[in-house]
């Protein structure tokens, strides 16, 4: 496993004022009792709303912070411990963070990262000439940090996080503040980068765009504790999402009463059925509405995953006092 988390709780102690002359404190617990495994080769996605605990589990899987309690090896190492055999092992980049040199050409950035991280001159210029072409660099790598565009330093970021050839590639937001073609980019060179060199990818984002095209996993924490873990697939069915199925009518006719359909919405000859899966099968379905029109083209669509996350925190259960 590239990462194993058994039990793993954060607190702080906030100090708040009482009085004139006095302030009082209390403990806040970050992470509660989070237990996971990510194998190798793993694309997890870890989301959850502001506040919940994702920031922290990070710091946490990377050494910035100490578990107030519980285990946690990151591969193989223990991340506060040994956070310096763990940089070799691993990127990092954080979407509102740089680990560039803002004055100087990108370039040099580069190469005081290939010194940093003791980078053979062949794998150094192998993994450069690599995302050179697939993040498209070649034509800024001459410019200072701090004259390139957002999209253009995302993906810097992203190179210098690979330069020393990392199991594990943890990426916290991203693809904040990217163009829709900065993020197409990105995110077909990640999928490229799990599918040929098998890196591992955790990450979180409020971008769920990103967990559906990157994450074969999703993990859902909430208040500190993780609420959901599973295939994307899997969680969409346990939630029983409404899935819809679009179809384009010869004419337009009433489907109306039809078993399992929640929703109609009717636009001309173009129908869409909003239906739960656990009621009426897709198949049932088009059989049903074959029997009253004549169909030209029909689609069925999943339950977004904005539906399945919303759906999650609605079956969660309070939280403890």
């Amino acid at each position: 496993m590239i990462i194993e988390v058994e039990g793993l709780r954060r607190t702080f102690r906030v100090s708040e004022k009482a009085g004139r002359f006095r302030r009082s404190h209390r403990e806040v617990v970050a992470v509660q009792d989070v237990s996971f495994t990510v194998p190798e080769g793993e694309t997890l996605g870890y989301v959850g709303p502001n506040g919940a605990g994702k920031s922290t589990t990070i710091k946490m899987l990377t050494g910035i912070l100490v578990p107030t309690a519980g285990r946690v090896r990151v591969c193989g190492l223990d991340p506060s411990r040994q956070r310096k055999k763990l940089a070799r092992r691993l990127g990092v980049v954080f979407g509102q963070r740089t680990q560039l040199w803002w004055d100087l050409p990108l370039l040099d950035s580069f190469e005081l990262l290939r010194d940093i991280y003791r980078v053979g001159q062949t794998q150094y210029r192998e993994r450069l000439d690599e995302c050179t072409e697939l993040l498209g660099l070649a034509e800024f790598l001459s410019t200072p940090v701090r004259q390139l565009s957002l999209g253009q330093r995302m993906r810097g970021e992203i190179t210098a996080a690979l330069l020393h050839d990392p199991r594990l590639l943890v990426l916290d937001e991203p693809t904040i503040g990217l163009d829709l073609e900065s993020k197409a980019r990105l995110r077909s060179f990640l999928a490229e980068l799990n599918r040929t060199k098998g890196t591992t990818l955790l990450l979180t984002t409020h971008d769920l765009d990103d967990i559906e095209q990157l994450c074969r996993r999703l993990m859902v924490i909430d208040h500190g504790r993780v609420l959901a873990d599973g295939e994307l697939a899997g969680l969409r069915g346990s939630v029983a999402a409404e899935r819809t199925l679009t179809v384009d009518l010869q004419e337009p006719a009433d489907l109306s009463g039809i078993p399992g359909v929640t929703a109609i919405k009717a636009d001309g000859p173009r129908v869409h059925l909003e239906f739960l899966p656990s009621e009426v099968s897709a198949a049932q379905l088009i059989t049903a509405v074959a029997a009253r029109a004549e169909i030209r083209d029909l689609a069925v669509g999943e339950a977004s995953i904005e539906e399945v996350i919303r759906r999650l925190y609605d079956l969660r259960p309070a939280p403890q006092a």
